[in-house]
Formats: structure tokens, sequence, C-alpha cells
């Protein structure tokens, strides 16, 4: 067995670890927050591993970066994952939802078929209707028993007597 490495914590620094395993905003800086409390208790990174559920090199990973890092280093970085194929950072995005919606109310799927060819993209109808979601211009509600949606008006419309 490897040498068991232990981290020495300061009060502060226990209790911002403590706020951050009770209230973080995300499981896994939730978890992050734990992995160092428990190896702060000199536990070994195997046994921390078998309780967070993971295995003890992730335990190791995090533990090196939160002793360069501190709190700011078990965050997760902007930046990880997918990026979005369409954005609402761009503007041409946002033009052309625009223009397809207007010339094209009722099908989510010519809407799409357009997009794809306009902007070189490969999406699928649920894409655009979350895009939609948060663009806040529209929501799409399928039919009952399809696939295809409907653009519905984000203001409700009064109904006539």
């Amino acid at each position: 067995m490897g040498k068991k490495k232990i981290v020495h914590l300061s009060e502060e620094q226990r209790t911002e670890l403590e706020k951050g395993y009770r209230s973080g905003k995300s499981h896994a800086f939730r978890q992050r927050c734990q992995m160092i409390l428990l190896k702060s208790e000199n536990r070994s990174s195997l046994e921390v591993a078998g309780i967070i559920g993971c295995c003890e090199m992730v335990v190791n990973n995090w533990q090196k970066r939160f002793e360069s890092q501190g709190l700011e280093g078990l965050k997760t970085r902007p930046g990880r994952g997918r990026p979005p194929i369409l954005s609402q950072q761009n503007p041409e995005h946002l033009r052309k939802v625009r223009e397809e919606i207007k010339q094209h109310p009722n099908s989510v799927k010519t809407v799409v078929a357009r997009l794809e060819e306009d902007l070189a993209l490969v999406m699928h109808p649920e894409t655009l209707k979350r895009f939609l979601k948060k663009m806040v211009i529209a929501s799409v509600e399928p039919e009952h028993g399809s696939n295809q949606g409907k653009w519905l008006p984000s203001e409700p419309q009064k109904r006539r007597s």
C-alpha cells in the first residue's frame, strides 16, 4: 500500500468546505467538498472513493487541485461540456430563427430543415424547441400523439365570447 496523504485544514477552510458540502449548487461540487472533508479525517483515498462511489485516482486528483487552488479548484470550470448547436449569443442564429418562424409558423420540421440548410447545421426538432424556450419567443407544444409541434404565441390570446 502507498503512503496515505492527509489534508490539513484550517478552521476557515473546514467551515467553507462544510458550507459547500451542505449548500453547494452542483452535486459534483458537493461531492468534491465531501472528498476533501473525508480526507481531512485521516481516511485513505480508497476508503473515500468507496464512500463517494468513484475510483481513488479521482479522489487524489481533486485533493491535488484543492491543495493548489483551494475551494475555487473544486468548482467546475466554465467551458466544459458540448457547445450548443444554436447559440443565443450568436446574432445570426437569433435572426435566422425569427425569420423562419415568421415564414413557417405551423411547421417545426420545415423550420428545422431551413435552418439546417441556411446555417449549415444538423439538429433535431427538440433542439429548436429548447432554444425557443430559452429565447421566450414562443413555446412549442406537440400535438396529441404526434412528434410534430405547433407554434404558440408567447402571450395568451383572449377568447372570443
